[in-house]
């Protein structure tokens, strides 16, 4: 890349995120006699995941919330997963839930995850959720895409009239990540894997948001000269002859565009955001079920 100010560097801005949250948690303690606190319900024992959720829980706790992990076997039922997630909706110390996705084959995500509370939703995945968003009301989003967003807002300022153009439509990150485009006041494409000349669209976007989970597919000659470039894929390359484990990479091809105004790396751009925003979707969370206003500054 043509010298680090290109770089985003979401690690710091997670960091910073995470300590403003930190901050902000005393405050509602006193005010609510207790801590906010994060339910984490893992499904199965996929190595990955359960890495992920040791990672949440620690940074829960770290953020002086309450942290409360629910591993379940492989093999659990759709109405024992269910019964443990209206539990949990119904327990005044919990404020935000989040089912580890995937669920194992047997499992129906979308009949779990509608089961949730749409007020303890930290992941933005309910139906309510997903039509305030639409509606441009004060949604609980997906974690990454609104990392994206505070990444793209901090580089940029005001998005008004940029030409945006999302690459992947699953509803964790693609299609919310247009509509907070859209709600932006951008002028927003999605493409996909049927797009019709996907590197000629890619070259007219001032925002290119890729999130398709194909290592590299993104060009440097898709990229528009000054644009910037939020790169949402994580791909474990084969490993080279000698390496023990093959390096991780985005869905665009970092050292080719080096004529990006910024651009997110693959590790330490987008990824670290995640975690750091479900902590201030549950703080917000926490709020808004006390009936207290949002935290300002997050």
């Amino acid at each position: 890349m043509g010298g680090d100010s290109r770089v985003i560097d979401g690690k710091a801005f997670a960091a910073r995120l995470r300590e403003r949250v930190a901050d902000a948690v005393p405050a509602f303690v006193e005010r609510a006699r207790r801590k906010p606190g994060l339910a984490v319900v893992l499904v199965g024992e996929d190595p990955a995941s359960q890495v992920y959720v040791r990672s949440k829980g620690k940074a829960t706790v770290a953020a002086g919330m309450e942290s409360f992990q629910h591993v379940l076997p492989a093999e659990t039922r759709q109405e024992e997963l269910i019964a443990l997630v209206e539990k949990l909706n119904a327990d005044e110390a919990v404020d935000g839930i989040l089912v580890q996705l995937p669920l194992p084959d047997h499992l129906d995500d979308k009949a779990v995850v509608g089961r949730i509370d749409p007020a303890k939703d930290v992941d933005g995945l309910t139906a309510e959720n997903i039509a305030r968003l639409a509606n441009n009301d004060d949604a609980l989003v997906p974690c990454t895409p609104q990392g994206c967003m505070m990444l793209l807002e901090d580089r940029l300022g005001d998005l008004t009239g940029l030409d945006a153009l999302v690459i992947g439509r699953s509803q964790l990150v693609g299609r919310p990540m247009a509509q907070l485009l859209v709600n932006a006041n951008c002028t927003v494409t999605i493409a996909h894997s049927r797009t019709r000349d996907l590197p000629a669209l890619a070259r007219r976007a001032d925002i290119l948001v890729a999130a398709v989970g194909r290592a590299e597919m993104v060009k440097g000659d898709w990229i528009k000269a000054g644009a910037t470039v939020i790169d949402v894929g994580i791909n474990r390359l084969d490993p080279a002859p000698g390496e023990e484990r093959g390096r991780l990479v985005g869905d665009v091809a970092f050292a080719e565009a080096e004529h990006a105004a910024a651009i997110t790396p693959v590790p330490g751009g987008v990824g670290p955001m995640t975690i750091a925003v479900l902590l201030r979707n549950t703080l917000v969370a926490a709020h808004r079920r006390a009936g207290v206003a949002d935290p300002q500054g997050l």
